[in-house]
């Protein structure tokens, strides 16, 4: 048996907005972390910026988003725009899309380790 693994980051999204964000870890290996993410309306709370100590490499795979970052304007991201983000570079989500789900694959680079969720 090879330990290859298969998925899909379409399957099993939400049909109606939920409370929170979905967070799900596709993959983990040293320094390197694969998520999903699944947004369903939901923005980064006012005067709320993320501000990781890692490099983190973002794709909007389905839904539409606004993202900003700190001292530039947001920039609609829809299906296949990506951005890389440099380790301490702040930025916040404006929004997603309320009426669909908004997926993101997002991969996080020189991690350390336990620090998932820790942005």
């Amino acid at each position: 048996m090879s330990g290859a693994q298969f998925g899909s980051l379409l399957e099993g999204l939400p049909s109606s907005p939920q409370p929170d964000e979905l967070f799900s870890t596709l993959a983990a290996l040293p320094g390197v972390r694969v998520e999903r993410i699944v947004s369903t309306g939901q923005t980064s709370p006012d005067g709320f910026w993320y501000d990781q100590g890692w490099d983190e490499f973002v794709l909007l795979v389905a839904g539409t988003a606004t993202l900003q970052v700190e001292g530039e304007g947001g920039r609609m991201l829809t299906p296949g725009d990506w951005t890389l983000l440099p380790a301490r570079t702040r930025h916040r989500v404006v929004a997603t899309a309320a009426g669909e789900p908004t997926v993101w694959l997002a991969i996080h680079i020189g991690e350390p380790d336990g620090a998932a969720g820790a942005e």
